[in-house]
């Protein structure tokens, strides 16, 4: 394929505002197309840095734009930024052949260059609203807008990616989105990506555990997707099984409150150890540190915690809404109710194959889940989209 000069257009980016698993899709894809040759920009918020920097190959354009208001209101006007950075963009760098959208946040700029300067775009799915809340909000008038956002991307987009087959039926069954533009390439990391040589003790002695006690990780939102309630909920049951296990909790979100309630209200508040937001590096420590990683989610549209976890080499007990795992191979399944995950993180720690889960997880990034793959499938659908162009 010749020399593509891409334009990717995402609110979270590795080198911006990080948020959650859009930010190393959108940076470490672009990395590796940027590696095979191809000129990318990514257009993505701005938070107290320059607007312009080249990292690992990629061009960050990053708009500044007001921030007060919902985060409908917030997309507006940095999709109005995006816009004129964008142009300026051209004027410097010249015509972009591809232009690429992730989720629903930058919809509006895509669709207004589609309109005013006639230039098609694609549109990765990472997630939906219902997904994310289902009915928990009921007529929030903002979940009604960014569900509408999501059917009007893919209804403008040439192209469309989703990143898992659960993920694709869930977007059709609320946006009609026809086969004929869908492309399933899946979410990846880069091997290596979180393992590390430590000392585990010396991590958990770090927050009061003792160096000895077995550890059940969980990372990510706080939110009611992710079902960190559920966990809290099955410690008990863990605890009766074996007194001296300890669950951490990495991540912020709508349920850390709630949890921490729990986990008080249950009598298990002396092993939660709620950590909020944390850097990097101190994640990587507990992927590391921790002996089971734990997936209680209500709904996943892909599940990059269990790529996280693999590559750490660990354990994953996960709920049926996760779809990557191949039970009592690479993982254990359980149902979304906490004397379910408490049974498979019980199973783990009596060490019921638990030493080749993460071995066999591991295998899978190397022949599935690896960025160069993802990144050839990506440009396939480039492909067609400047096949339809003509």
């Amino acid at each position: 394929m010749r020399k593509l000069r891409i334009g990717m257009f995402s609110w979270e980016s590795l080198y911006s505002v990080k948020v959650g698993g859009i930010a190393p899709h959108v940076s470490e894809l672009s990395e590796v197309l940027a590696s095979k040759g191809h000129e990318v920009h990514i257009f993505t918020r701005n938070r107290g840095l320059d607007p312009h920097s080249f990292i690992n190959g990629v061009h960050y354009h990053r708009v500044d734009h007001d921030q007060s208001g919902g985060v409908v209101n917030q997309m507006d006007r940095m999709c109005d930024s995006m816009y004129w950075m964008f142009l300026e963009m051209v004027d410097k760098f010249g015509h972009f052949d591809i232009l690429h959208g992730h989720d629903w946040h930058p919809v509006n700029v895509l669709c207004k260059l589609k309109a005013e300067k006639g230039l098609p775009f694609l549109l990765t799915y990472h997630s939906t609203e219902w997904g994310r809340n289902g009915n928990v909000h009921g007529d929030w008038w903002e979940a009604k807008t960014i569900s509408h956002r999501e059917w009007l991307g893919g209804y403008e987009a040439a192209e469309v990616i989703i990143t898992s087959e659960v993920l694709k039926k869930e977007v059709q069954f609320l946006y009609l989105i026809p086969d004929n533009k869908i492309s399933l390439v899946p979410n990846g990391i880069f091997l290596n990506k979180m393992h590390r040589d430590i000392d585990p003790g010396e991590i958990k002695k770090k927050y009061g555990i003792h160096s000895l006690a077995p550890v059940v990780l969980f990372i990510g939102r706080m939110s009611y997707q992710k079902g960190p309630d559920m966990l809290v909920k099955a410690i008990g049951k863990v605890l009766s099984h074996r007194w001296d296990v300890q669950f951490v909790f990495i991540g912020e979100g709508e349920m850390r409150a709630h949890c921490e309630y729990l986990a008080v209200s249950t009598g298990v508040k002396h092993a939660a150890h709620f950590l909020g937001y944390a850097s990097d590096n101190v994640s990587r420590d507990w992927y590391n540190a921790a002996d089971i990683v734990c997936v209680p989610s209500r709904n996943e549209p892909f599940g990059i915690v269990v790529l996280e976890a693999w590559d750490a080499g660990k354990s994953v007990v996960a709920t049926d809404a996760v779809k990557l795992i191949e039970n009592f191979k690479n993982g254990v399944t359980v149902y979304q109710n906490p004397d379910s995950i408490a049974w498979g993180i019980n199973y783990v720690l009596d060490g019921l194959g638990k030493a080749g889960f993460g071995n066999e997880g591991r295998k899978l990034i190397e022949e599935v889940y690896n960025w160069d793959e993802i990144a050839d499938s990506t440009l396939k659908v480039y492909g067609r989209l400047l096949k339809d162009k003509k």
